[in-house]
């Protein structure tokens, strides 16, 4: 066996587990607004309002991703990944298990959302710090050839903390009644975010920094600022992550999340109808991001992300009237295939943002790329998407959002540099 081959898998197996656990407390935060926190949060608000008001507060954790991205991209670059990576999984674990203690508006009124604020705040600071690092540890560590499908386990992480957010929920909805599931079934699965924490960070320990930074710090020192490096040096380079970005991160979040709201509360079908159906599109989707990063290091990174830009962007027109058919099996076809178009562009987004950056401002420079975009994307798509359809009855000019920026992402692709295969060292 290859000398180097089983510290990269180890690193690979980090990386993933690390970011399965942010992403299932991120996710099971989205799942949880879209489906309780609108009743037990903001209850004496229309239901509309309330519902828009739930999202409000969904949005409030990409607002502070990208300081995460940021301060954790500040001192990653200047004292290593691994550190950063620890720090990031106990403030996400903490912050979750808080948010299933929570008391409801009924017991202490405003302190209620107020809370519920503050800890989706340090949710994203965590979150905004996590993406930056296990990727660059698994891209770091891989080989110029492959570097695609390395670097695309960390996001595999998020499918799959997002199958154990819906599979968690599904299961208590499942089990219980509607009172039962919102008076305390959906605490649990914020409760037990600890078990995986406690996981994650005992797998983590083991990992070492890669050499491609240690070298880095050894030749040029640690960067004083490298976020005013990044934006001074690499202004182009933020432009192009921010521009991949855009369509991926709106439709990810219309798929997983702004889907649950549409199916249960303007579809009237049920929770676990929209959760099982989202599980289905997660497992799928599990396999599709290895699958096409690993295409990107044969074919090209630009190719595989346009055909994810422009399929989605013209799938979205087919994807609402099928969530609208109530029929299981086109609810389940509408986010499968959604989920794959997002697959072809999360593979190999991960390899492609950090051969954008030399390896002294990495950290910082994929960090500020992928969490600025979170803000004006991610954040806003579930509240947009909601306004939009109420504003005009319809879910055609959701639609039509997701549409255009898919196809920002698509041409973003198209103008890009092409970067299989080169080696992080000769990035400059």
């Amino acid at each position: 066996m290859d000398p180097q081959r089983t510290p990269l898998r180890r690193v690979v197996m980090a990386s993933l587990i690390g970011t399965t656990v942010e992403w299932y407390d991120f996710f099971l935060y989205g799942s949880a607004a879209a489906l309780v926190f609108n009743h037990l949060f903001f209850p004496t608000a229309d239901p509309a309002v309330g519902t828009l008001l739930s999202f409000g507060t969904y949005a409030l954790g990409f607002v502070a991703r990208p300081v995460g991205g940021i301060v954790f991209g500040h001192y990653g670059d200047r004292i290593g990944r691994k550190r950063l990576l620890m720090l990031s999984l106990v403030l996400m674990g903490i912050s979750t298990v808080l948010i299933g203690l929570l008391p409801t508006y009924a017991q202490i009124g405003i302190w209620a959302p107020a809370l519920l604020v503050l800890l989706r705040l340090v949710q994203g600071f965590a979150v905004g710090g996590e993406w930056g690092g296990a990727v660059l540890m698994a891209a770091e560590h891989g080989d110029a050839a492959r570097r695609g499908f390395w670097a695309s386990w960390p996001q595999v992480g998020v499918p799959a903390g997002n199958l154990l957010a819906a599979g968690m929920l599904a299961i208590m909805a499942a089990v219980q009644s509607d009172a039962d599931f919102l008076s305390w079934g959906w605490r649990l699965p914020f409760v037990l975010s600890a078990v995986l924490v406690a996981v994650g960070w005992y797998i983590r320990n083991k990992v070492t920094e890669s050499a491609a930074f240690e070298e880095a710090l050894a030749e040029e020192g640690p960067p004083k600022l490298p976020a005013i490096d990044v934006l001074r040096e690499r202004p182009g380079a933020v432009l192009t992550g921010a521009g991949l970005r855009v369509g991926e991160n709106v439709c990810y979040y219309v798929l997983t999340v702004v889907s649950l709201t549409f199916l249960v509360d303007f579809f009237h079908q049920s929770k676990s109808l929209a959760l099982n159906a989202l599980l289905i599109g997660a497992a799928v989707q599990l396999f599709a991001v290895p699958a096409f990063a690993r295409l990107s290091d044969r074919i090209g990174r630009r190719p595989v992300y346009a055909i994810g830009g422009f399929g989605m962007a013209a799938w979205s027109f087919a994807f609402f009237p099928l969530l609208a058919s109530g029929e299981p099996v086109a609810i389940t076809l509408a986010l499968v295939v959604g989920l794959v178009f997002h697959a072809a562009m999360y593979g190999p987004q991960a390899a492609m943002i950090a051969e954008l950056f030399p390896t002294r401002i990495r950290y910082s420079g994929a960090s500020i790329a992928y969490q600025l975009t979170a803000i004006v994307a991610g954040s806003l798509a579930p509240l947009i998407s909601v306004w939009l359809y109420h504003r005009f009855g319809s879910a055609h000019p959701a639609a039509i959002y997701v549409a255009i920026c898919c196809a920002v992402s698509g041409l973003s692709a198209l103008l890009a540099r092409e970067t299989k295969g080169v080696r992080l060292e000769d990035i400059r």
